[in-house]
C-alpha cells in the first residue's frame, strides 16, 4: 500500500488560502449538507447525471435495484431527485459532495499534498479558475464518454477527484523531481512526483480498460479522473505565473 502523506515544500512563499478553503467547502458540504453522506436525497439532486447533462433537462426516476460488477451483490439504487438548479450547475455542484468518508479523505489528502504548490506557482484566483476548469472538463469527459461507450447515462456521479486530478497533472508537469513522501507498510520512502504521480495515472488508465462497454467499476468514474488529468496537462502552462516557468525551464 502506497499512501502519500507529504512533500518538499521548502521554496512554498504564498500562504494556500484558496486551497484551503477548498478543502473546508468540501469537508463542510459533506458534514451538514450530505449529513456524511446519509442523505441521499440532497446527494442525488446535486449530482452530476450524464443523461441530465447530454439533455439538458431535470430526470426524476424510481428506485431501482442493480448489481455492483464487483461483487455481483444486488443493492438498492436510490431514484434520481427533482435538481433545484439549473442541471449543468450540478458539473459544479457534483464537484464539492463525496459519497463517504474514505471518498473525501483520500480526495482532500491528495489536495492538501499538491494544492498548496500549485497555488503558490500560480496565485489565489489563477488557483481557483484553473481547479473549477479542470474540474468541470473532467465532468464533461465522463458525460460524453458515457454516452460514447453506451454505459448507463442514468448514474449519478459526484467528487472532487476529477479536479484534484487536473491539480495532479499540473503537479506532475510544474514539478517533476519534486519529492513525495509515501507511506509504505512501517515505514516511508520519497520519490519523484513523476514517478509518484505518473503511477497514479497508469493506474486509472489500467482500471479503465476494464469499463469499455460496460458499467464504471465500482462506481468510479475512470474518465474523469483520466479526462482531469489531461487538463491539468495541458491548461497549467496557461495558468503559471511566468517567473516561475522561467526558473524552472519547463515550458
Amino acid at each position: 500500500m502506497l499512501l502519500p502523506i507529504g512533500d518538499d515544500n521548502s521554496d512554498r512563499h504564498l500562504t494556500p488560502i484558496i486551497n484551503y478553503i477548498l478543502i473546508a467547502i468540501n469537508i463542510i458540504v459533506f458534514i451538514f449538507l450530505q449529513d456524511m453522506g446519509r442523505d441521499i436525497n440532497f446527494t442525488f439532486a446535486y449530482s452530476a447525471v450524464p443523461a441530465e447533462i447530454l439533455s439538458g433537462s431535470d430526470i426524476i426516476t424510481n428506485p431501482q435495484v442493480v448489481q455492483d460488477p464487483l461483487t455481483g451483490q444486488n443493492f438498492e439504487m436510490p431514484g434520481l431527485q427533482p435538481t433545484p438548479v439549473s442541471v449543468y450547475l450540478t458539473l459544479l455542484s457534483s464537484m464539492f459532495m463525496h459519497g463517504g468518508i474514505a471518498h473525501i479523505a483520500g480526495n482532500m489528502l491528495y489536495l492538501w499534498i499538491c494544492g498548496d504548490n500549485l497555488e503558490n506557482a500560480m496565485g489565489h484566483k489563477r488557483y481557483l479558475i484553473f481547479y473549477l476548469l479542470c474540474g468541470l472538463l473532467a465532468g464533461l469527459s465522463h458525460v460524453l464518454t458515457s454516452a460514447y461507450l453506451s454505459q448507463n447515462t442514468l448514474i449519478p456521479s459526484l467528487g472532487a477527484s476529477g479536479a484534484i486530478s487536473g491539480v495532479l497533472g499540473g503537479y506532475m508537469l510544474l514539478f517533476p523531481t519534486r519529492r513525495i513522501h509515501l507511506w509504505v507498510f512501517l515505514g516511508t520512502i520519497s520519490v519523484p512526483a513523476f514517478l509518484a504521480v505518473g503511477l497514479w495515472f497508469v493506474f486509472q488508465v489500467v482500471n479503465s480498460l476494464g469499463v469499455l462497454g460496460g458499467e464504471e467499476i465500482g462506481g468510479i468514474a475512470y474518465a474523469a479522473h483520466i479526462g482531469g488529468f489531461i487538463a491539468g496537462l495541458i491548461l497549467v502552462k496557461f495558468f503559471v505565473k511566468p517567473v516561475v516557468t522561467q526558473r524552472k525551464g519547463i515550458f
